[in-house]
Order: C-alpha cells, then sequence, then structure tokens
C-alpha cells in the first residue's frame, strides 16, 4: 500500500480510535544552488501543530467531534484522577524522514544537520520523541556542488522544511474509515503562513 497508507496522528492515552489521518509530506527549498529537501512520513502520537501559530490541524478528536483535545491538560487531569503510575511501552507510532541537500557534507555533519533539522519536528508534532514513538530523522547529501556553505546555515533551513513536510502530511492526506483527514474540515490544503516562511518573507 506505501508509506503514510495506515499513517494516523493524535492518539496519545486515547488510543487509535479518535485519531486522525496522516501520511506522507514533501517540502523542499532552494537558494541560489543549494537545494534542501525533505520527506516525511508521519505516524506520531502527538497532534501535528500549526507552526508558528500554535493551533492543532490534526490530532486526538474530542469525543464529541467538536475541536481536538488539549493533550497536555487531558494527561494532566488523568494524573490527577487516577494518579502517576507507569505505563507499558507499545511503540506503535514512528515519524520518520530523511532531509537532503546538494551540498557535499562529511558524515559528522550530516548528523549534525539532522540533529538541528528535527527540531523542525518538534516545532510541528506535539509531543514528540514519546515512549510510544520510534521517531527517527536521516540526513543526506547528493553532493552535486561544491558550494562552500556552512552546517549550521544549512541546519536551520532543513528544519523549516521540514516542518512544513510534516505539516503537509496531514493537511494532503485522505481519509481512511474510522479516521477522518484534515481536509475532509476544510479547502485550505496549504500553510501561507509557512510557505511565506521558506520563501523568506
Amino acid at each position: 500500500m506505501g508509506a503514510g497508507a495506515g499513517a494516523t496522528v493524535g492518539a496519545a492515552s486515547y488510543g487509535n480510535s479518535l485519531a486522525k489521518k496522516s501520511g506522507v509530506g514533501t517540502a523542499s527549498l532552494r537558494v541560489g544552488e543549494l537545494v534542501i529537501g525533505a520527506l516525511m512520513v508521519v505516524n506520531a502520537t502527538g497532534d501535528i501543530v500549526d507552526w508558528p501559530r500554535g493551533n492543532v490541524l490534526a490530532g486526538c478528536r474530542r469525543e464529541d467531534g467538536k475541536g481536538f483535545v488539549n493533550l497536555a491538560e487531558a494527561l494532566k487531569q488523568n494524573m490527577i484522577r487516577k494518579g502517576v503510575r507507569k505505563k507499558p511501552v507499545e511503540m506503535h507510532h514512528t515519524t520518520i524522514g530523511v532531509v537532503a541537500t546538494n551540498a557535499s557534507f562529511n558524515k559528522a555533519e550530516l548528523a549534525r544537520i539532522a540533529m538541528m533539522a528535527n527540531t523542525g519536528a518538534a516545532r510541528v508534532i506535539s509531543p514528540y520523541h514519546s515512549p510510544e514513538d520510534g521517531d527517527q530523522l536521516f540526513a543526506v547529501s547528493t553532493r552535486k556542488t561544491d558550494l562552500d556553505v556552512d552546517v549550521m546555515f544549512v541546519g536551520v533551513l532543513a528544519a523549516q522544511v521540514v516542518a512544513t513536510a510534516i505539516q503537509r502530511a496531514v493537511k494532503m492526506a485522505t481519509s481512511i474509515p474510522g479516521f477522518p483527514a484534515y481536509r475532509d474540515y476544510t479547502s485550505k490544503l496549504r500553510c501561507p503562513t509557512q510557505d511565506a516562511a521558506l520563501r523568506g518573507e
């Protein structure tokens, strides 16, 4: 069926029954000769947030169907009612992706770029890297250009590209039985704020 076919988001402490459909998202950015791209398969325990606005794009739905659960508040209230206790780690979710550039970098530099790009995922997935997630992000270089470009510059831009790719994964997903998608509720399939940020506006 392909990567992302069964991907959902927003299931922390509630199970998949109230999650929303997700999938695969891509984004890219060109600055002169430098190209940075990302491909993300988004299957997250957490919600997907519209960075930098902060509202939830897709996540754990309320049982009455009106909006989304505030996961942090719900978890806090659950602890108050039931007490703090350990929960078995089930590892049912994984957001996995790759950020790529045409600039030449060595293994250590690519590892640093991947670390910085991962902060982009943390901007839009809440919570991210939970015990129930097996999140992984890789960085690769096609080495198609010998541009003398700083690792920090690429890492900062890579984080923006990753964040955009994750948002697009939920915005472009198609619903399946039991799991509605973002575009079932809105015709806005793009994130103007994030796209403007990538263009440097």
